[in-house]
């Protein structure tokens, strides 16, 4: 009867399977990633026997088999979780974990094993501060005849290790508290006696950005109020820390340098003002936001930041606050609409101060930078600054890696460059991700299209919009899978976002292939990725062109000092052997416009004091038929350092349409290819 019962049970079961495929699709199996990460670990039983408890572990799987490494001929099966033990002689081992997923698909891993009745010796210990992640300790220790290793934290109240891992791996360990805390290492082997480690470690939290707040975009001078940015002309003379009383109530501030980035601190923010000079007023009636980046501990000692403008008209001073969360440990990106305050009542023409007040009062303190009032452009953008960077930032995680490079496939599409998007092994939703400085809009569209070539027909691209706060914090995302029709070609996919909140500003767009399948890093995990259609519009084209002549070189490259100046990517610009006059130029799209403007500025990084820069304007008509120029030289002062020169081309022809601007080094004198002859050259702005 019980053989029968089977066989009903049996039956019943590939009945309700039959079923369930034919109301359910089961294409997810095949989407199930491939085991990562594959380790075990080791408890030695310190009893000089040789017993160990071996426990697998990997991402995505669903069973294992365990290789002793010794005389033992057949492995043993473990569900995750489970440990199983072994008796060894002493010596030297590889263990082989092998590890399966629901398909059988299989990954695996050699483990070392010392097994020695001897305690172990030369234990080194090395513990030290996470660079990224706050109050976290970062433990490794290595020594002869150990197997594993113990970390005690000191804690007060915590007698008994906290962590435990191989030796030779690494122990991440997060404290509740930052402080000075009396650690200790264990490292124990097969033998009873253990060897120790105690030292006194300070454990200190991250309590300052540790990259700078995001670029401004560029605005038409009409376009924007600044009061501090390095991106805008800032209202002039303005106090920061007008000191209002806070100081006897143990705040201050100071203007922090990162990296020659400058920024506001605002330590222990009770409340701290920003004063424009004596008898100076602004209206900002037709601006639409104030703009700010705002950036506190991880700790999140400050959790919101409340924003007054203060008004005073003839005398009668009055003042509005609007309050915003802020992401811990992050830039919070603050765009506050001026009807925020006027629908209080409070009038914005005649603004002479802002005030900031911490919640919770006097605990922490905030990095503020790039305060501004914006509104939706006049006109067009006009091509400066040249400042080298994209408008739009670029960046990979969890295995995935993103660059613009040359389009490698015209047929089907015209456009020089596009984003090349690759899959290595790492997570199986590795991917890239591309953060703009204005908000894509859906408030007109809610379709996503986008030019993508594929090595292969069926590969999946999931598009993920995220506002501003960074992965994992952000508060707000929408997401849409396409699938290609064709391999080795471009097509337009589609993405239908109907339903998204037009209201929440999205600034980062996500991207992964084959969500939930592990990357391999080749061909077959490489797509092409181009024009982007939302808005704005993303086709990874250059705002302009660059182009050397009679032995100069220009190329667009990482910026080799940041200190003094903290832009990403620089021009790098080389006199090589060839004529005295070699030197490079910059094609823009839309000329430049001198109406009103007639001084040029740059960044320059030299290496030598007294070298004479020559900047030259020159119409639409190439060189040696051009009809209209303009040129003047200016000289460096410093040398292996960033400064500013000044271009005064007071007199230019302002009606003509300059489009391509030149840039000579020692005209006259012929350069050799050294470093002497290289020079750095960024934000070439007017003014």
């Amino acid at each position: 009867m019980k053989k029968i019962k089977y066989i009903y049970s049996l039956i019943l079961f590939f009945a309700v399977l039959m079923a369930c495929e034919k109301d359910a699709d089961l294409d997810f199996v095949q989407n199930i990633p491939e085991p990562s990460n594959v380790t075990a670990a080791f408890d030695v039983t310190q009893d000089n026997t040789g017993m160990v408890t071996i426990t697998p572990s990997a991402d995505a799987a669903n069973s294992f088999k365990v290789f002793f490494g010794d005389d033992t001929e057949d492995p043993v099966d473990v569900r995750p979780g489970e440990q199983i033990q072994h008796t060894y002689t002493e010596g030297n081992y590889d263990v082989k974990v092998q590890a399966f997923n629901l398909n059988g698909v299989r990954a695996e891993a050699i483990i070392p094993l010392v097994v020695s009745f001897k305690a172990p010796e030369n234990l080194e210990v090395t513990i030290e501060n996470d660079l990224v992640v706050s109050k976290q300790v970062n433990i490794t220790a290595t020594a002869d005849y150990a197997t594993m290793f113990e970390f005690y934290s000191g804690e007060d109240g915590v007698d008994q290790p906290v962590a435990t891992a191989n030796i030779g791996e690494t122990i991440q360990y997060v404290y509740a508290n930052a402080g000075t805390f009396n650690v200790k290492v264990i490292a124990k082997g097969a033998a009873i006696a253990t060897t120790e480690s105690a030292q006194e470690f300070e454990v200190t939290a991250i309590l300052q950005p540790l990259e700078s707040a995001p670029t401004p975009p560029r605005r038409n001078a009409v376009d924007v109020i600044s009061i501090y940015s390095s991106a805008y002309s800032d209202v002039p003379d303005t106090n920061y820390f007008p000191d209002w009383g806070q100081g006897g109530q143990g705040s201050s501030w100071a203007e922090f340098d990162f990296k020659g980035d400058k920024m506001l601190q605002y330590i222990n923010l009770s409340y701290q003002g920003i004063a424009l000079k004596d008898g100076v007023k602004i209206d900002v009636s037709s601006m639409e936001y104030l703009h700010l980046d705002v950036w506190t501990s991880a700790d999140g000692d400050i959790t919101d930041l409340k924003t007054s403008l203060i008004n005073n008209a003839d005398g009668v001073v009055t003042e509005k606050p609007v309050s915003k969360s802020l992401a811990a440990g992050a830039w919070t990106r603050i765009d506050i609409p001026i009807s925020d305050y006027t629908n209080q009542g409070l009038t914005v023409t005649e603004i002479f101060q802002l005030k900031f007040v911490g919640e919770p009062w006097a605990a922490g303190t905030v990095f503020i930078d790039n305060i501004y009032f914006y509104k939706a452009p006049s006109a067009p953008n006009t091509v400066t600054p040249i400042d080298f960077e994209a408008p739009y930032t670029l960046g990979g995680f969890d295995g995935g890696s993103t660059a613009v490079v040359a389009n490698p496939d015209t047929n089907g599409n015209s456009s020089a460059n596009v984003l090349q998007m690759i899959k290595s092994a790492g997570q199986p939703w590795g991917g890239s991700k591309i953060t703009i400085q204005e908000p894509f809009s859906f408030t007109a569209s809610t379709t996503v299209t986008a030019k993508v070539w594929s090595p292969r027909t069926g590969l999946k691209v999931l598009a993920k919009f995220e506002d501003a706060v960074p992965w994992p914090n952000n508060t707000a995302s929408a997401e849409v899978i396409a699938t290609t029709t064709v391999a080795n070609a471009w097509e337009t996919l589609t993405f239908d976002f109907a339903g998204i909140d037009s209201n929440i500003d999205f600034y980062n767009l996500v991207l992964i292939m084959d969500n939930g399948t592990q990357g391999d890093g080749s061909a077959n995990y490489t797509i092409y990725v181009d024009d982007i259609s939302t808005s704005p519009n993303l086709d990874f084209e250059p705002s302009f062109a660059l182009s050397s002549f009679d032995g100069g070189a220009i190329t667009v490259v990482a910026n080799p000092d940041t200190n003094g100046n903290a832009s990403t990517m620089v021009a790098k610009m080389v006199k090589n052997a060839g004529q005295p006059w070699g030197g490079s130029k910059i094609t823009v799209p839309e000329a430049f416009s001198f109406a009103g403007q007639t001084k040029v500025k740059l960044k320059i990084w030299s290496p030598r004091a007294g070298l004479k820069l020559l900047l030259k304007f020159e119409n639409d008509v190439p060189w040696p038929n051009t009809t209209a120029s303009a040129e003047v030289t200016a000289t460096t002062t410093t040398a292996n350092a960033w400064e500013e020169l000044t271009f005064d081309f007071t007199g230019i022809d302002t009606n003509i349409d300059f489009y391509n601007l030149v840039l000579i080094m020692d005209n006259g004198t012929q350069g050799d290819g050294t470093a002497n002859y290289t020079i750095y050259i960024d934000d070439i702005s007017q003014f």
